[in-house]
This record gives C-alpha cells, sequence and structure tokens, in this order.
C-alpha cells in the first residue's frame, strides 16, 4: 500500500509517497501540468491512496483523476492544522504529515460532492455573485444621492418609477456620469441573473427534493436548490445537530474546571448554506408559528440578530427531518390548535 500526501499549489505540488510502515518512498516537486500530473499518477500502485486539503484550487486536481480508480481524500484544513501545528513549516512537511494522517487513519476529510451537485454549486454561487454586486451597485448610488442631499420616497428606488428618476435628476456632471454608468451595469447585472434563474429553476423542476424545501415558508427554488446543493446526500448526517454544526449554526463550547460557557456561533462549514438561511429567517418567522415563537423567545434575551440566527438553525433542523423522512413542511404548532378544536 502506498499513502501519498499531495500540497497542491496554485504552480506546483510538492508530493510526498510512504509505504505502510510510515517509510518515505519518494518525494518530488512537480509543475501543475495536467499530463505530468496524470502521468504521476497513472505511475502509482493501484492501490495507492491520495490526500489533499480543501484549499481554493482542489477542483482542478480532483478533476483531473476523478474518473480514474483511486482512492482520494480531501483533508479538512483547518482540522488538519489543529492537529498537526508545526513551528517549521515547509511544504515537504506539510505533504509529509498529510500522507501520514492518511496512513493512520487521523485525516480529518471533507465532503467531496458529486460532479453534477459541484456543477449546480457554482451556477448558484455564480447568482450570488451577481446579486452581491448589484446590492453593491445600487450602494454606491445611494452614496451619490446622499452627497447631493437627495432623498426620494420611492418604494423601491430602482423599480420603474425610481429608475426613470435617477436617469433625469439634474446633478453634476461628475455625477450624471457615474449613475448613467451605474444604472447601465444594473440593467446588464439583472439580465444576466434573470438568465442564470432560468437554469436555476430548471434545475429545481427536476429534483424532487428542492421542490420539498419550497413547501417551508420563505424558501424559493433558488435557496432550495442552494440549501440542497451544499448539503448534498443527507444520508452523512446522523443527526439535526451534525447538519447545524456542518452549517456552522452552533455555538461554540469552551469548558474548563467543570464549567462550560458557550459562545457565539462557529461559522464553520458551509457559508452559502449559512448565509441564506440567515437571510431567509425573517420570511420563515412571517410565515411560520413556529418560527415565530422561536425568534420571540430569543429576541427577548438576546437581541435580534440572535434570534435570527436561532430561526436559521431551526429551519435546518425542520430540513432534516424533511428530507430524511421525505415529508413537506408542516407547521406543529399551528396543527395541534387545529386538532385542539
Amino acid at each position: 500500500m502506498q499513502y501519498v500526501g499531495i500540497d497542491y499549489h496554485k504552480r506546483y505540488s510538492m508530493i510526498t509517497k510512504m509505504d505502510g510502515r510510515g517509510k518515505i518512498i519518494e518525494q518530488v516537486r512537480l509543475n501543475n501540468d495536467p499530463e505530468i500530473l496524470t502521468q504521476y499518477i497513472n505511475n502509482l500502485h493501484p492501490q495507492a491512496k491520495i490526500t489533499l486539503e480543501a484549499t481554493g484550487n482542489w477542483y482542478s486536481f480532483y478533476e483531473l483523476i476523478e474518473d480514474k480508480r483511486i482512492d482520494v481524500q480531501l483533508a479538512h484544513p483547518l482540522k488538519t492544522r489543529a492537529i498537526a501545528e508545526a513551528r517549521v513549516k515547509t511544504d515537504k512537511i506539510d505533504s509529509t504529515i498529510l500522507a501520514h494522517l492518511l496512513r493512520t487513519g487521523f485525516l480529518p476529510t471533507s465532503y467531496i460532492p458529486p460532479r453534477e451537485i459541484r456543477d449546480i454549486r457554482e451556477t448558484l454561487r455564480y447568482r450570488a455573485s451577481l446579486v452581491f454586486l448589484r446590492t453593491a451597485i445600487k450602494c454606491k448610488v445611494h452614496a451619490i444621492l446622499s452627497k447631493n442631499g437627495l432623498n426620494p420616497s420611492f418604494s423601491d428606488l430602482f423599480g420603474k418609477g425610481g429608475t426613470k428618476y435617477l436617469k433625469n435628476i439634474e446633478v453634476r456632471p461628475c455625477y450624471r456620469e457615474a449613475l448613467n454608468g451605474y444604472l447601465r451595469l444594473l440593467e446588464v447585472l439583472n439580465d444576466l441573473i434573470k438568465q442564470v434563474s432560468v437554469t436555476i429553476k430548471a434545475h429545481v423542476d427536476k429534483s424532487p427534493q428542492a421542490t420539498l424545501l419550497t413547501s417551508m415558508p420563505g424558501i424559493s427554488y433558488y435557496s432550495a436548490l442552494l440549501i440542497l446543493s451544499e448539503i448534498g446526500d443527507i444520508r452523512r448526517f446522523p443527526s439535526a445537530r451534525h447538519l447545524c454544526s456542518y452549517g456552522g449554526l452552533i455555538p461554540s463550547v469552551f469548558s474548563s474546571g467543570g464549567k462550560t460557557r458557550y459562545g457565539h456561533i462557529t461559522k464553520q462549514g458551509s457559508r452559502w448554506m449559512r448565509w441564506i438561511l440567515v437571510e431567509l429567517s425573517h420570511h420563515a418567522v412571517s410565515g411560520s408559528v413556529r418560527f415565530q415563537k422561536v425568534y420571540l423567545r430569543v429576541a427577548k434575551r438576546h437581541g435580534k440578530n440572535t434570534a435570527r440566527v436561532a430561526v436559521a438553525r431551526e429551519m435546518l433542523k425542520v430540513i432534516y427531518y424533511m428530507l430524511k423522512n421525505d415529508e413537506p413542511f408542516r407547521d406543529k404548532i399551528s396543527v395541534k390548535k387545529r386538532k385542539s378544536g
């Protein structure tokens, strides 16, 4: 058996190969040329195991060898550092540590979703990035209005009436040029968002689970597919708490001397799922007695922001059982009231 640890960088990779006893067989630095890497992988033992960290560029290497019959494991970067923190840090040391952790069975791994799910994730994140850009441009337009002492009373400044107003207000040439440019950018971004939304809607129509999630108040076809793509296979989570931990929505715990203190949420795991659930929490509160009760209870003691996070966590718990049991959303509290009547 061979164990291969790869410290994968943008331009090159440091590779450490060791045997089952921990003896280093080879350490080599290779340029990240597809042909060079493929040839190296093809020359490995058929039962070799490979690991690399889940950094931002792991896709390119993994997809290069995805179709080959070889065991590839993705190391969780934060947990790997916690286990193998070193004062002296080099590419050789990093690749060696990865190989050792893989060999001894102590490698903390990250989930590798199927290619179809990865592609859907990229489409969803592309739409999210467009929305972030649109929001940033809208903020710049508001800043220009503020500099000119203008406070229009439109309920939607970027609706039909508001856009007409922005195109015709009299401001100095420097501001006029900026407004015209920002409005053109908004038109382009709106068109791009509409185009990608059609693609996303088509994916939802083909996914019974995504359609199932839309039965929860506040969840649209876009957010349903985003949540589902971040979760992947619900069976990989043994409980709802494990799913909430993956979403970074559980509180951090500090225990010492027999005393336990709970802090802020961990914010580890899927930041996209955490972001969308917190964004949707106020819609869920207005559409569900169950979520409204959670919000009011937490807001009274800890404030509105903490209450929104608590609702997001409760939503994710419910989503777990919806997907596990293949059941639509039911507002338990309202159901009990109808039964009692």
